[in-house]
C-alpha cells in the first residue's frame, strides 16, 4: 500500500503512546518504516502501546512536548524522513478542568514541534494532525470545508484552531519551499485498545467488562462514527502523496471524516455495543451542570474525495462491529499484536478491493 514509500523510511510519531499514535506506529512498522516515537508515558491500565510491546519494536522517548529542548533532541536523534504529529491534550471535558494545560500542549507544544522540525535539516515530510473541532461550531446541518473558519467556545476547540494558524505563520515564514506539509482535521473514532476517561466506547466496555450499567449523559447527541483505521489510513496516504515528485500540490488543509451515514446518536450506539458484546444495560444521567459540548459536527471531504481520491473504507457497521470485536476476543485473552494486526490487514485488503489508491 501506498506506493511502498514508507519502506526503509526514517519516521517519527509525537504522541505515539496514545490511542491514534499506537495503532499508527503499528501500521508503520507492518509498512516497513523505521519508527521513533516522543510522548509521554500511557495514561492508561491496559494501554494499547503497551499491550502491542512498541517499546521493543520502535525508537521510544518519552517526552512532554512543552519542554522545547526534549523535542528538539529527540528530533535530532530521530532525523526523521517524515514526522507524523499527533501529540495532544484530545479530550474536550478535561479541558474544562486544565486550560491551561490545554493551551501549553496543544498550542505551545505546536510551536515547540514546528521549531524542531525546522531545525532538523532531514525531515522532508511534515503531516501535522489537528481535529475536527479546530471549525467554529454554528450547529449547522452541513459538513464543515477546509475554508470554514477556525475558532472554538471551549477550550479544548479554541486550542486546535490555535495550532492551525500557529502551523499556518510557520508554513508561510519558515517552512513552505524547503519541505512539503499539510494539516489534516478529523473527527470522533473509535477501535480497539482506546481506554481514555469520558469517551464513549472506553466508558461502555469498562462498565460491560465489570457488569455495570453504561450511564450515559446526552442520548440525542449525534456524531459521526469512524474507525481509527479510517483518518490514519488517509494520514499515511496523505503523506505518500506529499512524498511523491508532485508532492507540493498537496500541501493544503484536509478533512477525514466518514460519511453522513456513519452519524448515529449516542443512545443508538451504545444499544448496539450492548448487543454486540452479548448482554448489558443502560441509564440516563443527565447533569444540568455539564460543561458545554457541541451537540453536532459534521466534517465536509469534498477535497479528499477529489484531490486524493480517499473515502472512507469502514461504514458505521463495519467500524462498530470491528471495534467491539477487538474488546472482546481480547477480554477472551487473546494476544494484542496478533489481534490488532489483524484488523489492520483485513482494513487493507478492503482497501485494495475497493480500489483505494
Amino acid at each position: 500500500m501506498f506506493d511502498d514509500l514508507y519502506r526503509g523510511k526514517r519516521v517519527l510519531i509525537t504522541g505515539h503512546t496514545g490511542f491514534k499514535g499506537s495503532w499508527l506506529s503499528a501500521w508503520l512498522l507492518s509498512l516497513g518504516a523505521e519508527v521513533a516515537g516522543f510522548a509521554l508515558p500511557p495514561a492508561y491500565e491496559n494501554s494499547h502501546f503497551e499491550l502491542l510491546g512498541l517499546a521493543r519494536r520502535m525508537h521510544h522517548v518519552v517526552g512532554d512536548l512543552r519542554d522545547d529542548d526534549a523535542i528538539g533532541r529527540a528530533m535530532a536523534e530521530a532525523r526523521p524522513d517524515i514526522v507524523f504529529h499527533l501529540a495532544a491534550q484530545a479530550l474536550v471535558r478535561p479541558a474544562y478542568a486544565d486550560p491551561k494545560g490545554t493551551f501549553d500542549t496543544n498550542v505551545g507544544g505546536a510551536v515547540n514541534l514546528l521549531e524542531a522540525v525546522r531545525r532538523t535539516d532531514s525531515v522532508q515530510t511534515l503531516v501535522f494532525i489537528t481535529s475536527d473541532k479546530c471549525y467554529r461550531n454554528v450547529d449547522w446541518e452541513w459538513g464543515y470545508r477546509e475554508t470554514d473558519t477556525l475558532g472554538g467556545r471551549d477550550p479544548y476547540s479554541a486550542s486546535k484552531g490555535c495550532a492551525e494558524l500557529v502551523f499556518d505563520a510557520y508554513w508561510n515564514s519558515f517552512l513552505k519551499g524547503h519541505i512539503r506539509a499539510a494539516t489534516t482535521r478529523a473527527g470522533n473514532v473509535i477501535g480497539g485498545g482506546d481506554w481514555a476517561t469520558d469517551r464513549l466506547i472506553p466508558d461502555c466496555i469498562r462498565s460491560l467488562r465489570r457488569g455495570e450499567t453504561i450511564v450515559i449523559r446526552s442520548r440525542d447527541a449525534t456524531r459521526p462514527w469512524q474507525h481509527v483505521l479510517e483518518p490514519l489510513g488517509a494520514y499515511l496516504l496523505l503523506g505518500a502523496r506529499l512524498m511523491r515528485q508532485d508532492g507540493d500540490a498537496f500541501c493544503r488543509n484536509w478533512n477525514f471524516g466518514p460519511g453522513h451515514g456513519a452519524n448515529r446518536t449516542v443512545e443508538t450506539v451504545v444499544r448496539k455495543v450492548i448487543a454486540l458484546w452479548g448482554d448489558g444495560e443502560m441509564a440516563v444521567h443527565h447533569d444540568p451542570n455539564a460543561p458545554h459540548e457541541d451537540h453536532w459536527l459534521q466534517l465536509n471531504t469534498d477535497r479528499a474525495n477529489q484531490y486524493l481520491h480517499w473515502e472512507p473504507v469502514w461504514g458505521y457497521e463495519e467500524s462498530i462491529t470491528e471495534t467491539v470485536r477487538w474488546y472482546r476476543e481480547w477480554n477472551a485473552g487473546a494476544e494484542v499484536p496478533g489481534l490488532s494486526q489483524t484488523q489492520i490487514a483485513a482494513y487493507e485488503a478492503t482497501w485494495t478491493r475497493l480500489g483505494r489508491p
